[in-house]
């Protein structure tokens, strides 16, 4: 980490609803973090030189239609490089997920039965731990459907924790694409602290619809995108033509008032939903 400070942003949300559609926003403005409570929303950004009140006043400007087109009211401080990594830390622990996932960092203990399936995730900025209902139904999902042998893509792989869990239940070969290249850093980090380095390819692109289907050679047996809705539709025909005749996609970070959207998106391009997984207000699903 630098010893640069860091922006904390805290902004009123009245309901889960109302917090989920503002972290949305904040994830499209670029944030990589978002920590969700009953009535705020909190997030760090380091804005670099640009001054705070100017940068602020953009973002809620930006986030106006995320907030029935009005720009909500942000609480801002600067919080030193130091302070913020042990806040982050007390704020994190062990994390079951589904019937064999434990999902930790580094600096706890996971208590895991014998047969369970521990991932160290250390996630500095990185979006993906065991904290955020999203990623949690992602992985509940990619347990119960990885294929023994198979080839994964995960598109967006922040922290990398779903190409872990991938390679950890047996996949052979998994790529992560990731166009942020600090999170790139951090899930190099991570591919290290779980010993899978060797089967996990990570690469620093914007999946575009074309650069995914270039990556289809073979074609894949499991594609994993827990990304914005608006992110994965137009992606969905490219998507389809990256997939094995009998591949699936696991799709999250989608919120439940789009499920009904997506879900007739996903239909208009063939896709059939095989399961849904419903987390607070968050839905993700199989697709095959």
């Amino acid at each position: 980490m630098s010893d640069a400070r860091w922006l904390v942003l805290s902004i009123p949300a009245p309901s889960a609803d109302h917090a989920a559609l503002l972290a949305e926003g904040l994830f499209a403005a670029g944030a990589t973090a978002v920590e969700e409570r009953p009535d705020l929303v909190i997030t760090y950004l380091q804005p670099g030189d640009q001054d705070a009140e100017l940068f602020v006043r953009s973002l809620a400007d930006s986030l106006s239609s995320f907030n029935d087109g009005v720009s909500p009211p942000i609480m801002w401080e600067w919080l030193p490089d130091r302070d913020w990594a042990e806040a982050w830390k007390r704020g994190l622990g062990p994390r079951r997920v589904g019937e064999r996932l434990i999902v930790r960092p580094s600096w706890t203990d996971a208590n895991a039965r014998a047969d369970d399936i521990v991932i160290t995730i250390d996630p500095q900025m990185a979006f993906g731990t065991g904290e955020h209902a999203s990623t949690r139904g992602a992985l509940r999902l990619l347990e119960a459907y990885m294929p023994a042998g198979a080839r994964v893509l995960d598109i967006g792989t922040g922290s990398a924790v779903l190409a872990i869990a991938a390679a950890l239940l047996g996949a052979h070969a998994v790529i992560g694409v990731e166009a942020d290249a600090d999170s790139l850093i951090n899930a190099r980090e991570n591919l290290e602290r779980n010993a899978v380095e060797q089967r996990i390819e990570l690469i620093e692109r914007l999946a575009d619809g074309d650069y995914i289907k270039s990556l289809a050679d073979p074609p894949f047996d499991l594609i994993l995108a827990n990304i914005l809705s608006g992110v994965i539709i137009p992606l969905l025909p490219a998507l389809r033509a990256a997939l094995a005749e009998n591949g699936k996609l696991v799709v999250a970070g989608i919120l439940q008032i789009e499920a009904a959207a997506f879900s007739a998106a996903a239909k208009s391009q063939g896709f059939v939903i095989a399961r849904e997984d419903r987390e607070e207000e968050w839905w993700s699903a199989v697709l095959e």
